[in-house]
């Protein structure tokens, strides 16, 4: 409370007398300073640097990245060695219900398991299994095809191709080289067509839209979209992020956009079967298989996995399902002779809870991916096999390319940055996280150089507590020295 006869503080004449007090103690401290200027002279090296002679720095040469292969000559790792390594972190009650395998791939030996036949929830790392399968059946540079074709007078057909990359942006977009609307428009306009509507014909794909055992807040909390068969990102409302919110009407949104490119009324549009026989306006194609597949693993991007399923399933006969597509990838790897014993897929992509697969799979394939070829391979012990041999191995190598660095790339960037900060740059995995569930499966360099393989999986733990446990298991590979 102000009594009477007392200023307010913030008053105009109690400020201004508050300014004149500052001024005057600015000027009395730029007066000292100023005298103590002229006698200490602080912007000389002298009094920097406490009268010393500082050397000028040295000059600089840019760092020289260098990347070598793996000793051929490291030495074999040991059952005994592994066991001792991993002994003091796999009883971390933070891994929960834990399972896992490492391999030598350089001799085919499996070093070190628990319960590796244990049906788990793979989460993210079912990608894996949908990565093999694709390289071991689809052609690398196999391209996904968006078309419209001309329908009914004044109409045009989007036909879905099966492409959820396409984009509305200028440059860039979620997905690498993904296709672009606005060339499609600009060769609908091209080909001189009077368009009042537009039809988007989804019939490409069969069945449910969202798989068993997704959470519908996977949708706005931008985790999925319903699967359908073209998108915009993924689905994004915001292509700059991974985890935007999704659309959940992401094919009539890409009509939508094409008929904005057109300047066509956006309410013009449906979804619906139309006739696929009509002259051909314009047509985009996706980016390789290759790439596709890399942004996939690197970004762990659930709706680029369940359309890289169906692309599978209808290049082997199956129906571009659910079902067909987790029929595909299961054949292929059963076709390429993995053991798939327990193994239980609702999807692809592995963010389905109702998920199973055992350790062994996925570090086995990993393993058949870095076995090494030519004068690096090694003969297992007591067989007759040559590793080189193996046409998986080849089939399967760019794979382990695929997989995100400890540290520095994809969905592994921020781990291993604070904790565990030995495995950085060493370590390549798939990463795999649900709210019941993680995993991480990959390959890491040890001590002598030796490339080791491993799948490590937890359940019935939250991810921040067990992402950090599986990591330690993994630095631990690295940090052995395990001959």
């Amino acid at each position: 409370m102000i009594g009477r006869g007392e200023e307010n503080p913030g008053s105009p004449a109690r400020r201004g007398r508050g300014w004149i007090w500052l001024s005057a103690v600015v000027v009395a401290v730029l007066l000292i300073a100023g005298g103590f200027a002229a006698i200490a002279q602080p912007w000389t090296p002298e009094f920097r640097h406490g009268g010393l002679t500082v050397a000028p720095p040295p000059n600089s040469a840019p760092p020289q990245a260098e990347i070598t292969a793996a000793r051929s000559d490291a030495p074999a790792p040991t059952v005994e060695g592994i066991g001792a390594a991993l002994a003091p972190v796999i009883g971390n009650p933070d891994l929960g219900a834990f399972a896992g395998q490492v391999s030598d791939p350089s001799s085919g030996a499996v070093l070190w398991s628990q319960d590796p036949t244990k049906a788990m929830i793979p989460s993210s790392t079912a990608k894996i299994m949908l990565a093999a399968a694709a390289l071991l059946t689809l052609p690398d540079d196999q391209r996904l095809t968006t078309r419209v074709v001309a329908g009914a007078p004044g109409e045009l057909v989007l036909l879905a191709g099966g492409d959820p990359t396409l984009t509305t942006v200028e440059t860039g977009g979620y997905y690498t080289d993904g296709a672009r609307i606005a060339d499609l428009a600009a060769q609908v306009r091209a080909a001189g067509t009077q368009v009042t509507a537009i039809v988007v014909d989804i019939s490409g794909f069969t069945g449910p839209t969202m798989a068993a055992g997704w959470d519908p807040i996977d949708i706005p909390e931008g985790s999925i979209a319903p699967i359908e068969a073209i998108m915009l990102d993924g689905g994004r409302f915001d292509p700059s992020a991974d985890y935007s919110p999704r659309s959940a009407t992401p094919a009539l949104d890409a009509g939508r956009a094409l008929a904005t490119a057109l300047g066509v009324d956006p309410a013009a549009v449906r979804v619906g079967q139309a006739a696929r026989t009509g002259a051909e306006l314009a047509k985009v194609q996706s980016a390789p298989l290759r790439t596709r597949l890399h942004d996939m693993m690197i970004r762990s991007d659930n709706v680029l996995a369940e359309a890289v399923g169906r692309e599978l399933a209808l290049a082997t006969g199956h129906e571009p399902s659910f079902a067909g597509a987790v029929a595909a990838t299961t054949a292929a790897l059963t076709a390429a002779g993995f053991d798939v014993t327990g193994l239980h897929l609702a999807d692809n992509s592995g963010l389905s809870v109702d998920d199973r697969v055992p350790a062994r799979l996925l570090d086995t394939i990993i393993a058949t991916a870095a076995k090494p070829t030519g004068d690096a391979a090694v003969v297992p012990v007591g067989t007759q096999a040559r590793p080189e041999n193996d046409p998986r191995a080849a089939a399967l190598a760019p794979l382990l390319d695929d997989l995100p660095v400890a540290g520095g790339t994809g969905t592994l960037a921020p781990r291993f940055v604070v904790q565990n900060r030995h495995g950085a740059g060493w370590v390549r995995a798939k990463t795999g996280t649900l709210s019941v569930a993680s995993a991480l499966v990959g390959y890491v360099l040890d001590r002598d150089g030796r490339v080791l393989t491993f799948a490590l999986m937890s359940n019935d733990r939250l991810p921040e507590v067990s992402r950090p446990a599986l990591d330690t298991v993994a630095g631990a590979l690295r940090n052995c020295g395990c001959s």
